[in-house]
């Protein structure tokens, strides 16, 4: 895709249409600051564009607003934990008020790594070999199933949270020990070595992937969030190589039921080969974050994004 117009929208021409918009950021997961900047940003640029739009932490802070009538719909940027595990999607659901982004299935689904790799799995699409570890499951027979090198991260966290690179035996207990402190399972998979990539969704169309090139070893919170020597390359490949990225990611993204907007992030091997990690249906809209840089290659800037994600709450059915 190489055009904005591509796009296809639900299109609102006026602020009015939106009616009174709660910004829904912050919250207390593990990505809560994250969420307070990317909310902060989401806020100034609606209100940029004459939205009557006020920012609401948390999810408490919401039920008392919306049993006051004061908000018509929700934008959604609380990344992590309820924000994206299906538990305020089924409460906006459940009182009628549209929302930005993906349903209850896509939400809850999608926030479970292992559920979603079971369920690409089954429709044949390509991601790492893993194992799922339960709490008290062998760790050792788990990791010699898989091989090294390895990953293991917490099946219900995201930003990076709780991830660990193992290249030794002697590596393992850490990097368990470092998951097993968030909530959830751990996933162990296959460590893919090659390039690392992501594929934002807008509205049913993917944006041009972005390769991520971390000036340390890997691509993790710091990378992401508070170093500014990472380089970001957009397109991340070549016309032909990039359409079948998307045309995957975009596959990815409807198979585990999301809808809306997101990201998709992918590995590329060192054969070409692609291998999909994970979806986020809430991503980040900081500095740093990816979506609004694959916008920007395609000409749609950062208060005409978050107008554009707005519009996804009308994908509501049924709902005012």
């Amino acid at each position: 895709m190489s055009a904005p117009a591509a796009i296809h929208r639900h299109r609102i021409a006026e602020a009015a249409g939106f009616g009174r918009v709660a910004v829904l950021f912050g919250g207390d997961s593990s990505e809560r600051a994250v969420s307070l900047e990317s909310g902060r940003n989401v806020l100034e640029a609606l209100k940029s564009r004459g939205v009557a739009a006020e920012g609401v932490d948390g999810v408490g802070a919401l039920v008392a607003a919306l049993a006051e009538r004061r908000f018509d719909r929700v934008f959604n940027i609380m990344h992590g934990g309820a924000g994206e595990n299906g538990v305020v999607q089924g409460l906006l659901e459940a009182l009628g008020v549209p929302y930005t982004g993906s349903r209850v299935l896509g939400a809850a689904l999608t926030l479970d790594k292992i559920r979603t790799k079971q369920v690409w799995i089954a429709a044949g699409l390509p991601t790492p070999r893993y194992e799922r570890l339960a709490p008290g499951g062998d760790v050792a027979a788990a990791a010699t199933r898989i091989g090294l090198p390895l990953i293991v991260k917490p099946s219900l966290e995201g930003s990076s949270v709780g991830v660990s690179r193992v290249f030794a035996a002697e590596q393992l207990p850490a990097a368990v020990e470092l998951a097993r402190r968030y909530a959830g399972e751990l996933l162990m998979e296959t460590l893919i070595e090659g390039g690392e990539y992501t594929v934002g969704i807008l509205q049913g169309v993917a944006l041009p992937s972005i390769r991520i090139v971390p000036a340390g070893e890997y691509y993790d919170y710091h990378a992401k969030y508070v170093a500014e020597d990472t380089q970001y390359l957009c397109p991340g490949l070549e016309p032909a190589a990039d359409a079948a990225m998307q045309a995957l990611a975009l596959s990815a993204f409807d198979t585990a039921g999301a809808g809306g907007w997101g990201r998709v992030d992918v590995m590329r091997d060192q054969r070409g080969g692609n291998w999909l990690l994970e979806v986020n249906t809430t991503p980040g809209m900081t500095s740093h974050s990816l979506v609004p840089k694959a916008a920007r290659a395609v000409g749609i800037e950062f208060d005409e994004l978050v107008w554009r994600i707005l519009e996804t709450s009308f994908a509501t059915r049924g709902l005012r």
